[in-house]
Formats: C-alpha cells, sequence, structure tokens
C-alpha cells in the first residue's frame, strides 16, 4: 500500500466516495434519520471551519464525548481535514476521568452530548487548557453557520491525526496516538481482503465509535468502500440491537463476545428469516468456542474471532470467512507480522508453547502521550507488544492464553484463565464468566471463578459443584476453578472488556 507523502485521511475518505458518484447515497443512518455521501462532505467542511472560526489551530486538540452520531463522525473528520488533531473520550466515564483525561491531552474545545452534561459542570475552571464546551446541540448551530466549503491543511501521512485513549481494562487509560495513514491502513489490510466488506453492505456496530473496534468498524471501513452505516445512541442491549438487526437489515455485525453471549440469552431473539446477515465479527476478547457454535447455528453465519488492540488501531490476527477454526483467533492479518515471545526474550515456535505475542505492522501508535517509559515497554522498534499470552496449534492457528498479567500457574504449570471460562460457559446455566488467581491457605494461586447465570438460574452449592466437576470433564483436573462466586454482573469498560483487575 503506497500513501503520497502529503496526504490528509478526511479527504481521502470522503472524497474516494464523491469521486466514485456516491454523492446520493446513504452514508449513515443514526437516531435523526440519514445522511448522504454529499451531505457528510459538506457537514465535514462545515465542521473544519466551525473549529477554525473558534480559533483552534492546526496540531491542537479537541475532545470528542459525543453518543454515536452522523455529527461525530462529521466533527472527527472535519478536525482531521483542518489539521487540528481529535481525541475520542469513552462517554461512560465519571467526571473525575474526563477532567484527567481533558488535562492529560491538553484539549482547547470539548464537544460533549446535552444527555451527559452532568459530567461537566465546572469543567472549564478545572482544566487551564480547555477553552471552550460545547453540547451536541450547540455544535449543530455552529454547523449550520459555518461556511460550506474549506481547503484541507497540507497534512502529511506520517502527521499526528487522532488520538484513543486506550479503555482501561488493565488499569489508568494512556493517550495513543496515530498518524493519517493508520486509518486508511486498517480498511487496505483486514477490511477488504480478510472481512470483504463491500459498497453493497449495510454495516452496524455495537462497539462505539470511540473505541478503536467501533472506529474502523463504523467509519473507516464503510467509508473506504462506500458502504452505508447504521449508528445507534443508546447501549447496546439486546433489545436495542435486535430492532437495528430487524428494522435497518445490516449485512455486516460487529460485537464482542460478552454482547452475543446476551444476545442469545435473549427470549427476543429474531427468527433467522427476519435477519440479513451475511458475517458478524468479534473480537475485544476471546470468543468461546461454544459461543460461536450456537451462533452459527442461530443465525447461519459465521463468527469470527480476532484481535486488536487501542495500540494497533484494529483486528491484526483474525479468522477468515470459510476457514473458522473455534478456539483459536486465527492467522496474522496480511501485512502483520506476529511473534510469540518468552519470559526471557526468546521467540517462540514449537505447537503448544505459550509466548507473548507481538505484532509489526503498519498501523502501530507512535507513543503513549507523556509517558516515555510506559512507550518504551510498549513499543519496542518495529515491534509493539500485545500483552496477551498465545500458543500456535499445529496448523499454525493462534489460541489465546490470556493477558500476560491473567495468567496463572497452577503447580508450576500455566493455566489460561480464557480456557477454564469457555468451559463454563459451556454449561447451560452459565451466561457469563470470568476467571482470576486466588491464593489458598498455603498462599498458592488456584483459580477462582466469577459467574453470572442465566436468567431463571439460581445459584447453590449443588451448582458449583456441578460446574466444577463440568470444568474437569473438559479440561485437565488441575485448572477447574477452587472457588466459584456468583455475581449479578461482570465489571467491564465500556466497549465490553472484563476488567479482571477489579476480579484480582
Amino acid at each position: 500500500m503506497e500513501l503520497p507523502r502529503e496526504y490528509n485521511a478526511a479527504v481521502d475518505l470522503i472524497g474516494r466516495n464523491l469521486a466514485a458518484g456516491r454523492g446520493g447515497k446513504a452514508a449513515y443512518i443514526d437516531d435523526a434519520g440519514t445522511t448522504t455521501y454529499a451531505q457528510l462532505a459538506e457537514r465535514v467542511d462545515r465542521a473544519a471551519n466551525a473549529l477554525r472560526g473558534l480559533g483552534l489551530k492546526r496540531e491542537q486538540r479537541i475532545a470528542i464525548v459525543m453518543l454515536d452520531s452522523a455529527d461525530w463522525v462529521a466533527l472527527f473528520l472535519g478536525a482531521i481535514k483542518a489539521g487540528i488533531v481529535p481525541v475520542a473520550l469513552n462517554t461512560l466515564l465519571t467526571p473525575t476521568d474526563y477532567e484527567y483525561q481533558l488535562r492529560d491531552s491538553r484539549a482547547r474545545a470539548l464537544f460533549f452530548s446535552r444527555a451527559l452534561a452532568k459530567n461537566f459542570e465546572g469543567i472549564q475552571t478545572r482544566c487551564p487548557y480547555l477553552k471552550y464546551a460545547i453540547d451536541d446541540a450547540e455544535l449543530k448551530d455552529l454547523l449550520a453557520t459555518a461556511e460550506l466549503k474549506t481547503a484541507a491543511a497540507p497534512t502529511l501521512r506520517d502527521e499526528i491525526c487522532f488520538w484513543l485513549y486506550s479503555s482501561g481494562s488493565t488499569g489508568a487509560p494512556k493517550g495513543t496516538v496515530h498518524l493519517h495513514s493508520h486509518l486508511i491502513a486498517t480498511a487496505e489490510l483486514y477490511a477488504k481482503p480478510v472481512l470483504g466488506i463491500r459498497e453493497s453492505d449495510i454495516v452496524f456496530s455495537a462497539a462505539k465509535l470511540f473505541f478503536a473496534y467501533g472506529l474502523g468498524n463504523s467509519l473507516t471501513f464503510p467509508l473506504a468502500v462506500g458502504a452505508t452505516t447504521v449508528l445507534m445512541s443508546e447501549r447496546p442491549t439486546p433489545d436495542a440491537v435486535f430492532k437495528r438487526l430487524v428494522d435497518k437489515k445490516p449485512t455486516i455485525l460487529y460485537g464482542v463476545p460478552t454482547l452475543y453471549a446476551a444476545l442469545l440469552a435473549s427470549q427476543a431473539f429474531p427468527a433467522k428469516e427476519k435477519l440479513a446477515l451475511r458475517i458478524c465479527t468479534s473480537a475485544g476478547e476471546a470468543l468461546p468456542p461454544e459461543l460461536g457454535r450456537r451462533w452459527k447455528e442461530r443465525t447461519g453465519t459465521e463468527l469470527l474471532d480476532g484481535i486488536g488492540s487501542t495500540e494497533m488501531l484494529h483486528i491484526f490476527l483474525s479468522n477468515r470467512p470459510g476457514d473458522v477454526r473455534p478456539g483459536t483467533t486465527g492467522k496474522a492479518v496480511p501485512g502483520y507480522q506476529l511473534r510469540l515471545v518468552d519470559d526471557q526474550g526468546n521467540v517462540v515456535t514449537k505447537p503448544g508453547e505459550l509466548g507473548e505475542l507481538q505484532i509489526s505492522g503498519p498501523t502501530s501508535a507512535i507513543m503513549y502521550w507523556n509517558q516515555r517509559e510506559k512507550t518504551k515497554n510498549t513499543f519496542q522498534g518495529p515491534w509493539t507488544r500485545s500483552g496477551d499470552k498465545y500458543s500456535l496449534d499445529q496448523d499454525g492457528y493462534y489460541v489465546y492464553g490470556g493477558r500476560t498479567d491473567d495468567m496463572l500457574k497452577v503447580s508450576g504449570i500455566w493455566v489460561s484463565p480464557a480456557e477454564v471460562e469457555a468451559a463454563l460457559v459451556s454449561h447451560e446455566a452459565v451466561l457469563e464468566a470470568a476467571v482470576v488467581g486466588h491464593e489458598d491457605e498455603e498462599k498458592l494461586v488456584k483459580p477462582k471463578a466469577y459467574i453470572v447465570l442465566k436468567h431463571g438460574q439460581s445459584p447453590s452449592d449443588s451448582l458449583k459443584s456441578a460446574l466444577q466437576q463440568h470444568v474437569k470433564d473438559k479440561l485437565a483436573p488441575y485448572k477447574y476453578p477452587r472457588w466459584i462466586e456468583f455475581l449479578g454482573e461482570l465489571p467491564k469498560t465500556a466497549t465490553g472488556k472484563i476488567q479482571r483487575f477489579k476480579l484480582r
């Protein structure tokens, strides 16, 4: 993939669709209605002019804390077109979290949804760099009065384009800095050749735009090929997702294992003939094989398990349509090199041997903002450390072994929490499971399971015993959870990742 040195990601993603004659085609269908590609192009230009009209300069940052909508996309791309750096923030944080990220990023302007306004009361007095705090209704007024056309900033492909904050599944979030070339690279390397996205697709992502996964799903990928995207401002409950699947007839659904488990457990699951799905993807956590099997049985559609990260921007390791190996994350996405490294820094090549997954590819972030030591620890020359443990099977497929800080050594043997969780979830009573290490009376670490039961199931000692036996029947006996605790829900990030550090 060759990009010119002078390159602006927003100009490319919008311009290619106008050049292809898609101006009248629906680009986005959100809660407010339909936005065509021509209307989106106009809104992007108006957003760029509105930001310049506020006195914002090239390379300054703006923060976006808005619920998913076509205006979110227009603002994000408008900033990029103007050479201003958008910082996408999680919409489910606390006021303290927002203050930290606004001060850390030194954003000059904050754009937020009015529904989230309580989080930003008096925020400007606590954030010395923040000059403007503008809600989504005020943004609409700014867009309506801004000039219609604008010239793009003469940005470079290797210039800072946007930031994402890590989801915080392993601690405090870090400002992850990406370049102009990174967006289109994810589409060219994964979305087109692996996912097979095409112009005729209607896509729907339960993962939101502020998340690296959702940004590719709902912005980069559809704009790269001229597809239509369904956006939803509300949280992805089963009922909300089913409504979009039935009413809007998306052909591609992007989700996380937690969502697919909730959908399959719902009594409202629509009949197969009411759906138009042709492909579904799962990321964020390893997909239990049983979940993938039940999804295909229910919908007739393959569920492609893959892994990406905020640092790499999107999926770099994935199963393929027609080549789904249950219990694995597939093989490397073309354009990315992968290696497994043991605790001594040696490259692991033997099947079944665990090592940390490291990635080399053209979409790696350049740094964590103002976090030199963490940057050096994660970004090591051409290789980016994932923090995930993997092994290779006999056929070269990657098998997930958990996070490097989640892995358990039981009786001197590595135990993968993901493997135990998959065994637990295969029991008919279990909706979700998370496994962490817990010390016994001898201070030896053993697996402990936190279980969310399906509707209609009740916790009991007999069920605990049955679940322990179920794991023993499926895995080596030493892997069974010594303790089981039932919870109403598991702690998660806004993107659906289980926060095991909280359980630990």
